[in-house]
Order: structure tokens, then C-alpha cells, then sequence
């Protein structure tokens, strides 16, 4: 039986931010499901780091060097999104609501 290869999600994070690599469809057949969660994941956390990042005001630059990482990241997550959504599952636990306790006196 052939090994998969590992995959570092925080290096691809990491390319598609700076601009290295375009997620697509052809792109994401590679992954399976459990995958894609864990790309789903690093994204997100990815994004919150880079909107975390202080940047000064008067630097134009850095600001839309910024943005420019938070347009592709956000880009890239509807797209998986998208994609999950077609190959019909989801990228998301979903967690069971709490039953209502109901007291009676």
C-alpha cells in the first residue's frame, strides 16, 4: 500500500497568502476530506494572525500588502468552501445544541 504524503498546512497557508499558489478545484482534488478540514483550519487561523499583526498608520504599503494577504486567504477559504460544499460534506464539526432542562417545581 503507497504512503501519503504529509503535507505542512501552515507552509501552504503560508504561499497562498504571499501570492505562491492559487487554490482551484483541479487544485483541491488532491486532498481527501480530512484534509481539506485541516487546510479549512490553517487558513482560518492564518487569517487571524495576519489581522492581528499591528500595523502603523502613515505605511501604505504594508497596509495593502496586508490586505492583499487577508483578499487571497479569504478568496481561498470560499473556495474550499465551495468546493466541500459540492463534494457534499462539511468542513466543520457540527456540535449538538444543549437540550433544554426543564425544571419543574
Amino acid at each position: 500500500m503507497a504512503e501519503r504524503p504529509t503535507r505542512n498546512y501552515k507552509a501552504i497557508v503560508s504561499d497562498i497568502a504571499e501570492g505562491f499558489v492559487v487554490i482551484n478545484p483541479l487544485y483541491l482534488k488532491g486532498f481527501d476530506e480530512d484534509s481539506l478540514k485541516r487546510l479549512n483550519e490553517a487558513i482560518e487561523r492564518r487569517q487571524a494572525e495576519v489581522r492581528k499583526d499591528p500595523l502603523p498608520p502613515n505605511d501604505v504599503a504594508a497596509i495593502r500588502n496586508r490586505n492583499m494577504k487577508l483578499q487571497r486567504l479569504y478568496t481561498s477559504l470560499t473556495i474550499l468552501k465551495n468546493y466541500a460544499r459540492e463534494k457534499r460534506f462539511s468542513l466543520v464539526e457540527k456540535k449538538h445544541p444543549l437540550k433544554k432542562k426543564i425544571a419543574y417545581f
